[in-house]
């Protein structure tokens, strides 16, 4: 019988669904992925993490911070560095310029802890999937970066960047974290944090921002380079709203702040601000001192230079120097325009034109540069590289009227295309002019101390930065003789001595030119006094003089004024300023009448501080008691009295007019065939020394121009601001001086005594017992002649 079949075996699972799957394999694939990114994460921390730099060194917080140089009133002049940057401790930065960068870059930073996560992620995958890189860096992370980071997008530098964060965050407060935020980050044009960028795009301190000028620096972190407001206005203004809009949604501002800041008008800072404190020549004085001292370190150390320049005094310096330098070549013949361009017939095309003609030749200052769209005899139009178009006609034609004939050269001819030189007329209206060829310096020092006050090394820094004040070595002219009657007054001579001003002829040798100098203006006035041949600036009588007391001797009494022997060779045309010398130099020389007779040394630093304030360095006013002296007093008064004469009635008469008072002493200087002009003079509060002249030494002017004529008015300028205010001071008499007649005698040699006469009788001084002892000057050597007849010529 057969058994019945077995139904026991167990039921076979039905297959899972696909959906479920796929849940299955998605859920594995993110375990192991969530797996992976943390083995990943903790792999990269453990390889990134002791390769970190150390982050407790910016607790002390010391960036690259330029030299920065200073004037008495603690004005900005100069500023040498690698990075331009105003360290600025984080109390001092307005909120106004907080609250801007955080409502753009940060609206959270005083709530979450570093690291923006979710941005984070956002930018990795977008960087995993080769799409568009993106970012989302707090100011903590870019804190990091800038700090210790390169800027390349990747996920390594990414990875660096959070854990420095991290630590950033440990380390260090939020408030130091932003303080070191604002005064690191990079805004455009060499400025460095929010401070710098202040003076850079507006001029002003940071504390004086609106909310307008700081949403436009706020907006400058995001392109600093092109979306400035130099670079390109429109996208910096678009930043800009955008700013403020960020500024009013976080709360930071109102609607009606942030309307109005819309609405605001910013005024950028123009390089070529007339207004703007011109002291390159100092800076740059300052900046090689520093270097010789501190070497290369002084470009990133934030050493700060304070200076004794006065700051009015130093405006009133360059506008003289330049007012100066303008009116003489508004007496000088056109040379034509500076270059021609060829302009589109279409209207639509010349902006375009005229920007590549004018890329070549800035504005320098206040002579601006234009191109002339229409050009006849009586009316010239032009335009300037900021669109505005000038028209130009009647006297401000004139400077350049020979460039406007009809039959002008080609080269000179005033025509469209032509780029023209233009400058504002003290009357209004514009003027054709041209960039001068001549140079200038002008410097002024207190003669008490030998603070310099005010130095212009040259008509404009940019196009020249040779310091002429300093670097110059020029023949002083007559300016010099001073020196040479301080001397004779030592002999014997007074003011009231005779001399003959008469021709002179000294013998040559065999078949030599017999050597006949001359005074300026080639008359002779015969037997005249000391006084009036210095007012005059009679040469002979320098001659006669200099002949009489010995040229070794003057030589030797100059360097008690400063002057270095060498440069001052011991014969006759010494004593009318053929040697050499510095407009600084004679500052100080002059310094010496001024003063009483004490030799100060000039001196630009008075006080050096490193980034954290600390003096390096102080100069304390000398002294002036008798270790300094240089002449005796009463040799300073006695010269004082003749350089007054000078201008209440002779060559510097103009200044006495000008400014009223009588408290001015000084001399003019011309050199032979007009190649250079001086007028040196003081108050005696106040040294000015006024030069100019051509680079390469030829004629000033086409009929020559003299000291009176070009450098006195330039001196009266400057005097004109500098002594407002200051009362007048006449220098009293000291002991060991006569008055007989109203003139001053030393003690020793008063009237019978003293040097009567000199070449009215006999060659020779009328008192023999004055000059005992003093060698008598001979002719100046045979090699020497040839140079001593030019000179006089």
């Amino acid at each position: 019988m057969s058994k019945p079949s077995s139904s026991s075996e167990p039921a076979r699972k039905a297959p899972p669904s696909p959906l479920r799957r796929i849940a299955i394999w998605g859920g594995a694939a993110i375990a192991a992925g969530t797996l992976v990114v943390m083995i990943g994460a903790a792999t990269a921390v453990a390889v990134i993490y002791p390769k970190l730099p150390s982050v407790s060194d910016l607790a002390d917080y010391r960036p690259k911070l330029p030299l920065r140089v200073f004037a008495a009133d603690g004005s900005l002049i100069g500023e040498f560095g690698e990075e331009r940057r105003n360290l600025t401790p984080f109390a001092d930065i307005p909120k106004v310029m907080k609250d801007a960068v955080l409502a753009v870059e940060d609206a959270r930073f005083y709530d979450h802890g570093g690291v923006d996560y979710k941005g984070f992620v956002r930018a990795a995958f977008s960087s995993l999937r080769g799409g568009r890189q993106q970012g989302a860096s707090t100011i903590t992370m870019q804190v990091a970066r800038n700090v210790f980071l390169s800027s390349e997008r990747t996920l390594s530098r990414k990875a660096y960047e959070i854990l420095l964060s991290m630590q950033l965050e440990r380390q260090l407060t939020k408030d130091q974290i932003l303080e070191i935020y604002l005064n690191q980050i990079y805004l455009g044009n060499r400025a460095y944090g929010f401070a710098a960028a202040a003076e850079t795009y507006f001029g002003k301190p940071l504390q004086k921002v609106t909310i307008a000028e700081a949403a436009m620096l706020a907006g400058l972190p995001k392109a600093p380079g092109t979306n400035n407001p130099v670079a390109n206005p429109r996208r910096a203004r678009a930043r800009q709203l955008y700013v403020i809009d960020r500024m009013q949604e976080t709360g930071f501002i109102t609607a009606e702040q942030a309307d109005q800041a819309r609405k605001e008008e910013l005024h950028l800072r123009d390089a070529a601000d007339p207004d703007r404190l011109h002291a390159e020549y100092v800076a740059e004085t300052v900046r090689q001192m520093m270097h010789a001292q501190y070497g290369d370190s002084i470009y990133t150390s934030g050493l700060k230079v304070y200076t004794s320049l006065d700051s009015g005094d130093q405006a009133a310096a360059y506008r003289s120097l330049r007012r100066g330098i303008l009116d003489y070549e508004r007496r000088q013949p056109y040379r034509g325009p500076e270059a021609f361009a060829e302009l589109p017939d279409d209207a639509k095309e010349i902006d375009d034109a005229v920007d590549d003609a004018l890329a070549d030749h800035p504005d320098n200052g206040d002579l601006v540069a234009a191109v002339v769209l229409e050009a006849s005899p009586k009316e010239v139009t032009a335009v300037r590289a900021n669109g505005e178009t000038l028209l130009i006609s009647g006297e401000g034609l004139r400077p350049a009227q020979s460039g406007l004939a009809a039959k002008a050269p080609a080269a000179i001819k005033i025509r469209r295309g032509a780029v023209i030189r233009v400058a504002k007329m003290a009357k209004g209206g514009w003027e054709i002019t041209q960039v001068p060829e001549v140079e200038g310096a002008f410097v002024a020092m207190d003669p008490r101390s030998g603070a310099i006050k005010a130095l212009v090394g040259g008509f404009d820094f940019g196009r020249s930065k040779f310091n002429h004040v300093t670097q110059a070595w020029r023949q002083p002219g007559s300016s010099f003789k001073p020196f040479i009657y301080s001397a004779a007054l030592e002999k014997g001579f007074s003011p009231s001595t005779i001399v003959n001003d008469a021709p002179l002829s000294f013998e040559a040798g065999p078949g030599g030119q017999a050597w006949e100098p001359k005074n300026f203006d080639g008359t002779y006035d015969g037997p005249i006094t000391l006084r009036r041949a210095l007012q005059q600036s009679k040469n002979l009588v320098t001659i006669r003089v200099l002949q009489s007391i010995g040229a070794e001797y003057a030589q030797d009494w100059i360097t008690r004024f400063g002057f270095d022997r060498d440069k001052h060779p011991a014969n006759l045309p010494m004593g009318l300023g053929a040697g050499s010398v510095t407009p600084m130099q004679m500052a100080a020389g002059y310094s010496v009448f001024a003063n009483g007779g004490y030799r100060v040394n000039p001196y630009l630093v008075t006080r050096v501080t490193d980034m954290k304030d600390k003096v390096l360095l102080e100069t304390e006013a000398p002294v002036l008691d008798e270790s300094r002296r240089a002449i005796p007093e009463r040799n300073a008064f006695v010269m004082g009295s003749l350089l007054q004469s000078v201008v209440k009635g002779g060559t510097a008469a103009k200044a006495g007019q000008a400014l009223r008072r009588n408290d001015l002493f000084g001399k003019t200087g011309t050199t032979n065939d007009s190649f250079d002009t001086w007028f040196a003079g003081f108050q005696p509060t106040m040294v000015g020394i006024a030069w100019i002249g051509y680079d390469t030494p030829r004629q000033l002017g086409v009929r020559g121009e003299t000291g009176g004529s070009l450098s006195l008015p330039i001196w009266v300028g400057f005097m004109q601001t500098a002594l407002k205010g200051v009362p007048v001071s006449e220098p009293r008499a000291p002991g060991g001086l006569v008055n007989v007649d109203g003139e001053w005698y030393f003690d020793e040699f008063g009237p019978g005594h003293g040097v009567a006469s000199l070449g009215v009788d006999a060659q020779a001084p009328t008192s023999a017992e004055a000059l005992a002892g003093a060698p008598v000057g001979a002719p100046p050597p045979a090699e020497e002649r040839s140079r001593i007849l030019d000179f006089f010529r």
